[in-house]
Formats: C-alpha cells, structure tokens, sequence
C-alpha cells in the first residue's frame, strides 16, 4: 500500500447557484475512491466544499437585497443537502468564508509579499465577468469569433493591482510535468499544459481593489485590495491539509494530497496557477490532477448553469434511487471523457444493469435456495473453479481499477463476474437438479451463487453504499471489511459465506421499470398532442434560397493536424478535399479535439468560403462542427474526398 493516508478533493464549488450533474458527478467519483480507500483501511481525508466570494456572489446578493455572506448562508444549505442525499461521506466541507481558511489566506500572501514573490504593478485589459478572470486580445477574440462569448460579456478595465510572480516558475513547472508522466491526467490534458506552457507566461494578477470589488479576504499588506478569488479558492486544499505558513509540518500528514479532481474547464488555473504558487511557498506538487470531461446533453450542448440546461440530480434521485443514480455516473463514461446524457440512456442503464444482470441473479439466487433449500446458506464442498478464477480476476481488476480512478473499468470487471453468474444458473439448470432430487448438487450450484453475489455486495460498497449493504444482509455477509480483505488477497474467494447464515429474500434490489417514472416523463410533452400550428417558428434572420445555393459543401479527409503557432483555441489542418493539394483549414475546436484525433477523420468543408489569415496562417475553407456553448463533435459525411454535399 502507497502509504497509511488518502487525501482526496473536489473543486469547491461557486455559489451562484444550485448544485447539478456536474457538481454530482465530481463529487461521487471522490466519494467512491475515499470509500474504498476507507475499506482497505487508509486513513483517508476527503474534502469538498464552497467557493464563496468574488463579483458574481456580491452582484447576487446585491439584487436579492442580502449581504454577502448572507447570500452564500442560504445557498450553501441546498450544496449539503444535496450531497447528502447523494451519500457523500466527506471527511470535511470546506466553505472560503471559514475562519481558519480565511486566516490560512492570509499567512500565505503575507509569506509570498514578503519573499517578493508578490509585487504591485499596473494593468490594463479585458476581464470577463462570468470566469472572473482576465484574459488576453487574443483570447477575447477567439471566444467571441467562435460564438461562445459576446463583446459585453468583456469590460475594459484599467487599475493598480498586485501580481504573483508567476512566470519565475515556469520551468520548474515544465521540468516537473515532464518528469512525472502521471501528474496531470488524462494524457491529452497534460499535452495541453504543456502546449500553454511553452508559451510565454506572465505574472499572475492575484487581487481587485476594494473600491470595485469588496467581498473578498483582505490583503494583509494592503486594507485597499482584496484577494483574487481564484487565489483565495485554490488555497482551500492546504487549509484541508492544515498547512500553516510558519513552517508547522503538521500538514505533512495529508500532504502531497493524492488527488484533486477537477473538471477540464479549470484545468489551467490548477495545473498553472496552483503549481506555480506551491513552487512559490515551497510546498510539494499533488501526487495527480484529475481534469474530467464534460456531460452533454442530448442536444449536444455542455451542461452547465449558463446554458440553462442542467439536470436535476434530485429527480433522478427520486425516481430511480439514489444508489441507481451514484451507480449510472460512475459506470457510464470513462473518467476523464465526455459524456452524454438521456433520461432514455439512464432508463436503459438501470434496466439492463440492475434489474435484468445484477437484481436478477441475486433474487433467483435467494428464492431459488430459500424455496428448495431454505433460508440459510447451503454446504459445500468447493466452489467452482471456473467461477472461482473469475471472481478472483473480477475483484484484483476492480481493485486496480478503482485505485486510479478508473470505474467505470472496474464496474464492468466486476459485471463480467456478474454476467458469469447468469449464465451459471442457465447452464447449471438448478430448478432440473431440485426436480430430480439432487439435493448436493442444487446446494453446490445455490452456494456459488449466493458467494457471487456476496462478491459483488463487497465490491459495490463504494459505488452503492445502500444497496450494497442491502445485498450483503441478504446472503448473511458479516464483518464486510475482514470480508473484502480476504477476498482481495485472494485468500478466501467464493468461499466468503458462513454456512448456516440466515438469508433474507425480501423483494428484488432493483425493480424492472416498464416505462419512464412518471416524474420524469411528464417533463416531455409528446409531440403528437402539439398542435404544430399553434407553435410559432423563432425569430431568425431568414435568408433566401438563392443565398443558400451559393454554398459549396464538400467532403473532406483530414490528412495532418497540429496546434496554430500563435492562437490557443485553433487547429491547423490539411484536408483533401479532392483537388490537386490539400487544403490548409484553420478550426476553433481545439479545446475539445487534439490533432492526433482529427487525422483520417471525415469532415464536411465550405469549400467556396473566401480564404483568410487567421493569426497569421492562411485558411482556406471551414469545417461544419455541432454543438451548443462548446463544440461537441464534426460533421461528417459517408462519401469520398471531393464529394457534394447537397
């Protein structure tokens, strides 16, 4: 075992608003990696928390009539009770606005001022209300040429402001990325920090003046500026910890934290901001940062607050269950990737999963033995051996797979197991041996699968913590903890049960549903009873068919891909569209497609779009994309090079 500690964290999360499937979906891959790290019996220390100030909180508070701090009070009850009921076992909430954090804030600014690692200086530029940040010309002009933001959504500001000498640690940061492959995952991830850090870095602009922001942690060197709530929120993961400034190594216990769990949309202000400051303070980088895709919903866009499409966890909650709930996002997508999401794709995971594989064979499993042999686990002599190798293969899997945040491999290690079991009872036809009166034989097959399903009760306590223990009380399972160290040495496997245990049929763990939950369905109004002619067509800028017409669609291969020299969100392509050379085509997509993935894809180009310098490059046509607030996927056509697309 790596060590007697596990130190685990989320994001903490901005209050302006209510949590969703983003936050959810974080959060209970945390809460599964501490849960197993608890089962095997690591001291584990996992934090989840609130982000509470910054502009948007005060502009919030400001429009309801409430303080600040009053404001983020209320809100912050809904984040508890929804993790709550999500079954989170978190070691501690961390909210910005607690004492010790604030206090831990402002010992670490003071630390780096006076290393000089802090300095005043002037600045000018763009700042975006929504992230709180600014950004550059350029990265102005790339997120609203790509439609994601408008001009207003940029304010021209010009101010006194303090700065983190950021760019002094950009080697050292390349040095560690490179030298520790792991560091930033998934791979593709790390290639883009690497790509951003081989740019030119500047400092770190680590404070607003009070006078145009005030809900903030004061600067301990300055009453007239407050902190950077990016700043302010990052140093939550040492205050987890309890670092302290003065050189106390206390926090040594935790620290280097094994896992922080972000999603991709941070991953720069983690993987540069965060490092670069840890450098500054002399603290040791994270064992690994974690950034995970994005769930898309069914029309494509991302999910989030700002585009108003968000799903309720609650509701998923109250129609399936919550262990139901925990068990989909943790199976559906691997960590890492995008995913999609459909109340019809929940439905179908839920039923195929738990009802038919899992649900089945522990219901069959106990009403077969309590109809034919009664309620108590049968002898045995020994368990099957080709079961037995599967079993022992399903649970070292999972076991490594859930280590590295892998679960949805882990999961479906432990189904094939699962799906073994199923095809047990087929082919061992106990329900012929009960007819016959092959009492020993029915015993031996009823055993094996009772210990299958004590196997997966084990290994689900971190993905179904409820239905878990439901499954294990059901085959008379004591002692769980011992249990699941036996069975991952492989010293007892199949062999888990105590003959003699009572067993408890009860009804089935995961009903069949036959059709949406009502709740759920009444969200959609069924297309035949719309009257279309009652339903207006949106406002648009029509354009005639002649103007249409003039587009040429044409099929295109890309050839080669690579990142634009000079602009952060652009790819550089060569694409055949037929003709005698490729053509050179530059495209917005690179946050959501690396290069690698774009050679030998099928893409459909505007083939008659007059050519442009984009960032110095010529591009010489554009590619289709789909997608909402974000670029989800290309265009595609089943044709050859060169084709018409009409």
């Amino acid at each position: 075992m790596p060590g007697d500690t596990f130190y685990i964290t989320t994001p903490i999360y901005y209050l302006n608003g209510h949590p969703h499937i983003g936050h959810a979906y974080t959060t209970i891959v945390a809460d599964a990696a501490a849960r197993w790290q608890r089962l095997k019996g690591r001291e584990v220390r996992f934090m989840t928390g609130t982000d509470e100030h910054g502009q948007k909180v005060l502009e919030a508070a400001e429009a309801l009539g409430l303080s600040p701090q009053e404001h983020t009070d209320r809100l912050v009850v809904h984040w508890k009770a929804t993790f709550e009921r999500l079954g989170i076992a978190h070691d501690r909430f961390i909210r910005t606005t607690d004492a010790d954090h604030v206090a831990l804030v402002t010992e670490v600014l003071r630390k780096l001022y006076e290393a000089g690692e802090i300095y005043r200086g002037d600045y000018e530029g763009w700042y975006l209300v929504k992230d709180e940040v600014f950004v550059t010309e350029k990265e102005r002009e790339e997120r609203i040429a790509s439609g994601e933001l408008a001009e207003q959504d940029f304010r021209r500001i010009t101010e006194a402001n303090y700065f983190f000498r950021m760019s002094q640690h950009r080697q050292a940061l390349l040095d560690h990325i490179e030298a520790h492959p792991n560091f930033i995952q998934p791979e593709n991830r790390r290639n883009e920090v690497l790509g951003f850090l081989r740019q030119d870095l500047g400092d770190l602009c680590i404070s607003r003046p009070r006078s145009r922001m005030s809900w903030g942690i004061e600067l301990p060197f300055d009453p007239d500026f407050v902190c950077y709530v990016w700043v302010d929120a990052l140093l939550n993961y040492l205050t987890g910890a309890g670092f302290r400034a003065d050189g106390d190594e206390a926090y040594l216990k935790w620290w280097p934290v094994d896992y922080h769990l972000i999603g991709k949309d941070i991953l720069t202000t983690h993987a540069v901001y965060w490092t670069t400051m840890l450098f500054a303070l002399g603290v040791r980088q994270p064992q690994h940062i974690f950034a995970h895709g994005w769930w898309i919903s069914s029309d494509g866009a991302k999910m989030s607050k700002s585009t108003g499409n968000v799903i309720d966890v609650g509701l998923l909650c109250d129609a399936f269950g919550v262990d139901a709930t925990r068990y989909f996002f943790l199976r559906e997508i691997r960590f890492g990737a995008d995913g999609g999401f459909s109340y019809d794709g929940f439905l179908s995971r839920y039923n195929t999963d738990l009802a038919n594989d899992l649900g089945n064979l522990a219901h069959r499993a106990l009403s077969m033995t309590t109809k034919w042999l009664g309620a108590t686990v049968p002898a045995r002599a020994e368990p099957d051996a080709a079961l037995r190798a599967i079993a022992e293969r399903a649970a070292s899997a999972f076991d490594q797979h859930l280590g590295v945040l892998e679960p949805k491999e882990a999961i479906e290690a432990l189904w094939e197991l699962v799906r073994a079991g199923n095809k047990y009872v087929d082919d061992s036809e106990p329900w012929a041996l009960n007819k016959a009166g092959k009492t020993e034989a029915l015993a031996s097959v009823m055993r094996d699968l009772l210990e299958i399903c004590a196997v997966a009760g084990l290994l689900l306590q971190p993905v179904m913590p409820g239905k878990a223990a439901e499954l294990l009380q059901k085959v008379g399972l004591d002692n769980p903890r011992a249990q699941l160290a036996s069975l991952l040495s492989a010293e007892r496997v199949l062999d888990l049960l105590q003959e003699g245990a009572p067993l408890q049929l009860g009804d089935p763990l995961f009903p069949r549903f036959r059709e949406m939950p009502e709740s759920i369905a009444s969200l959609f109004v069924p297309e035949e009873t719309m009257d279309e002619a009652d339903v207006p067509l949106p406002e648009l800028e029509w354009i005639e068919y002649p103007d249409f017409a003039k587009l040429l669609l044409k099929v295109g291969v890309v050839l080669q891909a690579s990142d634009h020299p000079n602009a952060d969100k652009l790819l550089v392509m060569k694409v055949d569209v037929g003709e005698a050379r490729p053509r050179t085509i530059c495209a917005g997509i690179k946050g959501t497609f690396s290069p690698e993935e774009l050679v030998g894809r099928t893409v459909v180009v505007v083939a008659n779009l007059k050519p442009r310098k984009l960032r110095g490059i010529p591009s010489e046509g554009m590619i289709l994309a789909a997608g909402g607030e974000i670029v989800t996927d290309l265009v595609t056509a089943k044709a050859a090079p060169g084709d018409t697309v009409r």
